[in-house]
């Protein structure tokens, strides 16, 4: 669930910056869960500030526990503003892709030893912030690759898992 801590350790800023960047035609990645919460039709969430309908994401995420979602849209963001980072990572810890894509996570695992490497390499070219989702992404994709979820929670100030 290191992507839902992700999210509940944001700024409500942080968050409504990654949800307006993710707008598509005047709507938000979750508006159409908004809408359902609010009992709005689809087109009538467009009334709502993007700051409230953000608000309303994030707590449908943090009350839901849902990280499949949260998953789906930290990911969308740092395909769309930052793929060389995600790109960057893969190529450095020898998982194979097509273009930040991965065929079979299960048989691509990054190899642990190449881990700080990577990151130090990522921190000089990306906000830290960002390297830190991508960690917390790879950390859920890939649990049984214990030092992501270590090397997460260190920079994420998250305690340490059970």
């Amino acid at each position: 669930m290191q992507v839902l801590q992700q999210i509940q350790s944001m700024t409500p800023e942080r968050f409504l910056a990654i949800y307006q960047s993710l707008e598509q035609q005047g709507f938000g990645p979750l508006d159409g869960e908004v809408a359902k919460l609010l009992k709005f039709r689809p087109q009538a969430i467009r009334k709502l500030s993007m700051e409230e309908r953000a608000r309303t994401a994030r707590r449908i995420l943090e009350t839901t526990h849902n990280a499949q979602l949260a998953y789906e849209i930290l990911g969308a963001y740092l395909i769309k503003h930052h793929k060389e980072l995600v790109t960057g990572f893969l190529d450095a810890t020898g998982v194979e892709h097509k273009d930040g894509m991965i065929e079979d996570v299960d048989a691509q695992k990054p190899a642990a030893d190449k881990l700080v490497a990577a990151l130090t390499e990522l921190d000089k070219k990306y906000p830290p912030e960002d390297v830190t989702i991508y960690l917390a992404i790879c950390a859920e994709q890939w649990p049984d690759v214990k030092p992501l979820d270590e090397l997460w929670r260190k920079r994420a100030g998250a305690p340490a898992s059970a």
